[in-house]
């Protein structure tokens, strides 16, 4: 224990002085925490003790409060030093952090790759099962890091291929089952089947069920029990990679934390530096994307194709240091780090953007005005960091393409139903698949009896 503490006070000596890009102000040193064991509570320190300014801390959690946000955690070096109004009430809530749950996947496919379980560059056709059903030569030859750079090249419609939700027969079949509208690896295609497949993979390799897999793996050793959350599965039982990890705020921040410690928690790597480094870095179909991660390292930056897929010429958000990544989901579900601050902002809500863009108001753009302004407001309050103020948040150009074709394609939603001659709405490898309705339930009931005072 003594050990522990000593090496988190040279680590907060040394990040206390580090720059984010910009120069240096001060190398004065600040306190810094310790990571929650099971049941423990986050430490919590003034905002002056990890220089920062405790008015515009206040003055970027209003702004928060009053745009959507059910809850807000700001963390520099570990510790919490500012939340929410409506925390209190919602920190132990499960919550669905949507498309959040596709960085989860990206993680334990980290883990996997750490365990000499997969290999990036591996295609796919390695880990799946061999027959009808199980994809032709040119889908089997996809890779790995297709998958989690969102490149594919399967075709995909966003609600279409979330229509069937929770009554996909075999998620990972549906995504076989989509034609390829580009080479893998040429052209970034925002997918929801795209993770499905790639959790379905990923469990394959570790040769267990994906979920078991990641209580052993990163749940646990987060703190994060297994009553605590529920993560929704196809009716075949494979986990959804697209969306639907309900989990409470506390815990979700948690996620971002390890990020920001280098995948490592407390003195405990769980998932390796070289990951967290990869999958914070631009890639080439997508410079503001990584791997199911969104980052400020690159521009220009495309969205999501709702309404249609819209590139905007500058950074993710360009009020905040270039190393920020993010984990994103519908309705600003969000864990943002920045590594050079030490600086991790967690927040769940319900929109929050202004702009009269489609995209936006929809949170399907990659960011627009709520992050910029929260975090031309934060940035601020750094004090020993130099952060120059880029100006007030500019207008993207207006985007009119509302076709339906871009995001309710019909002919997505029937591949995803009866698309594959083995699964299809009702019969599926045989059988009428009901395990992941029977495990869903089993798992919703349980997370709400670890709600009960009892």
């Amino acid at each position: 224990m003594v050990r522990r503490y000593l090496l988190l006070a040279v680590l907060c000596h040394f990040f206390a002085g580090i720059s984010a890009r910009p120069s240096p102000v001060s190398r004065r040193g600040a306190t810094c925490c310790s990571l929650p064991g099971l049941g423990d509570d986050f430490e919590a320190a003034e905002p002056e003790a990890v220089n920062l300014d405790p008015d515009i801390v206040n003055e970027a959690l209003a702004y928060a409060n009053t745009h959507g946000r059910l809850s807000v955690q700001i963390f520099r070096h570990n510790c919490r030093v500012g939340a929410g109004l409506l925390d209190p009430l919602t920190d132990g809530i499960p919550n669905n952090v949507w498309s959040s749950t596709k960085s989860v996947v990206s993680i334990l496919t980290g883990i996997a790759a750490d365990k000499g379980k997969l290999h990036v560059d591996d295609p796919i056709g390695d880990y799946l099962p061999s027959g009808p059903g199980w994809g032709d030569e040119a889908h089997r030859a996809i890779t790995i890091r297709n998958l989690l750079s969102q490149s594919a090249g399967l075709d995909e419609a966003i609600l279409a291929e979330a229509a069937t939700l929770i009554l996909d027969q075999s998620a990972s079949q549906e995504a076989l089952a989509q034609p390829l509208k580009y080479p893998p690896g040429t052209h970034f295609e925002y997918s929801q089947r795209v993770p499905d497949l790639l959790a379905f993979v990923v469990q394959q390799a570790v040769g267990e069920d994906l979920q078991d897999f990641a209580q052993a793996n990163l749940f646990d050793p987060l703190g994060i029990p297994s009553d605590s959350y529920f993560w929704l599965r196809d009716r075949s039982g494979n986990t959804y990679g697209y969306a639907l990890l309900f989990i409470p705020p506390t815990q979700f921040a948690k996620l971002g934390l390890l990020l920001q410690n280098n995948g490592s928690w407390n003195e405990q790597a769980v998932v390796s530096a070289s990951w967290v480094e990869s999958l914070a870095q631009s890639t080439p179909t997508n410079p503001c994307y990584g791997w199911l991660f969104w980052t400020n390292h690159g521009a220009p930056c495309t969205g999501a194709n709702l309404p249609s897929a819209q590139t905007y010429q500058r950074h993710l958000i360009p009020s905040a240091p270039e190393d920020l990544f993010a984990m994103v989901g519908f309705l600003q579900q969000n864990n943002f780090i920045i590594p050079s601050l030490e600086m991790t902002v967690t927040w769940t809500g319900v929109l929050g953007d202004t702009e009269l863009n489609l995209a936006a108001l929809l949170s399907a753009a990659p960011a627009a005005d709520l992050y910029y302004n929260f975090f031309r407001i934060l940035m601020r309050a750094v004090k020993d960091v130099s952060i120059p103020d880029p100006g007030p948040w500019q207008v993207d150009p207006l985007e009119l393409d509302i076709n339906p074709w871009n995001y309710a394609n019909p002919e997505v939603l029937l591949n995803d139903i009866a698309g594959n001659p083995e699964c299809n709405i009702v019969f599926c490898n045989g059988a009428v698949p009901v395990e992941g309705l029977v495990e869903n339930l089993r798992a919703i009931a349980e997370t709400i009896l670890g709600l009960l005072p009892i």
